[in-house]
């Protein structure tokens, strides 16, 4: 299970970042200003996916590399057709001439998705971020971005006048606990519960032997041993996972209205940019934006449950009422 939310207000740079209940791990969904952010949030990000690599999507990057820098720490990327230059860019902006002596070393992953391959590439601090390659695939991109243990990240490219992509993050499977049951087997809550929840999601063997465990009053642990099928059929409801999906910076057309209803169909939360009012649609369409208008029926065509809709135009200053209006009105009809 996990929380979802904008990094900024509606005329902030984009950028939406998901917390997951019970786990030490953010994800984050373009990289614009990160300052409303406490540091203890972006240090928890293990995979971020970018729309693409405009400045007002882009920018935190240096903030959250600036954080990163001299703690242990995986990050895996994933952009758009020339993600890799650009970041190689930002990294070949400073100069590492010290970085061999730190303790901890700090790695990039970093993905650059096209139609037809993807290139991977492996930057360690120790080494100056140098750039290693990983892996050249010629694959067809099937709309996997990847496959995360409990979670999958789908994505679709739009037309932004450069490719730019828009995601979709959906749960496998919700493992939810019988909270009464367990009460009546004498087992609290705990960390070995994220351990059992972790091995259920895997679907490891019924035999597979599972240890609770937990510290009485006098600090003494306590062990019970269980075979995970008698105990997932006991304590466990498996209920479909959340899906939130995030679209950004697209214009409006009928080829992009359909991949976004695809990608986004059934969202929990639908996260859609709404630059412009409905009024001032010829300049959404020339800046290859959406007005708030078709930001909602586009939420309503993919049966959204519900839409949030940012990256609002500097111009409607102290109005944003106005677009949430438009685009509440054209989502609910």
């Amino acid at each position: 299970m996990f929380n979802a939310h904008l990094v900024n207000d509606p005329f902030g740079d984009p950028g939406a970042y998901v917390e997951f209940k019970f786990r030490k791990e953010t994800i984050f969904f373009d990289l614009g200003d990160l300052h409303a952010l406490v540091p203890r949030l972006i240090l928890k990000a293990t995979q971020i996916f970018i729309s693409h690599t405009h400045m007002d999507h882009f920018i935190g990057f240096d903030q959250m590399l600036r954080l990163c820098l001299g703690r242990d720490k995986h990050l895996s990327l994933f952009g758009p057709p020339g993600f890799i230059a650009n970041l190689e860019s930002k990294l070949g902006a400073y100069t590492w001439n010290l970085v061999e002596n730190y303790e901890n070393d700090f790695e990039l992953l970093v993905t650059e998705i096209h139609p037809d391959h993807r290139a991977l590439r492996r930057y360690l601090c120790q080494e100056a971020f140098r750039a290693r390659t990983v892996n050249e695939e010629k694959v067809t991109f099937d709309g996997l971005v990847t496959d995360a243990p409990h979670y999958t990240v789908r994505g679709v490219f739009l037309d932004h006048k450069i490719p730019c992509l828009a995601f979709s993050l959906e749960e496998k499977k919700k493992i939810n606990i019988k909270k009464n049951v367990l009460l009546e087997m004498g087992l609290p809550v705990g960390a070995w519960l994220v351990d059992f929840k972790n091995r259920v999601l895997c679907d490891e063997p019924d035999d597979t032997d599972i240890r609770a465990w937990w510290k009485d009053e006098g600090k003494k642990v306590v062990e019970r041993a269980f075979r995970l099928g008698n105990l997932r059929e006991r304590i466990v409801k498996i209920t479909p996972g959340q899906k939130i999906s995030y679209i950004s910076d697209v214009v409006y057309s009928e080829e992009n209205a359909r991949k976004i209803a695809d990608l986004a169909h059934r969202s929990d939360i639908m996260f859609i940019e709404a630059c412009f009012l409905e009024e001032d649609k010829d300049k959404a369409a020339e800046k290859y934006h959406l007005t708030a208008k078709q930001a909602g029926m586009l939420a309503r065509r993919a049966e959204a449950k519900r839409m949030v809709i940012f990256h609002f135009s500097p111009k409607y200053k102290g109005f944003g009422h106005l677009l949430v209006d438009e685009a509440t009105g054209a989502f609910i009809g």
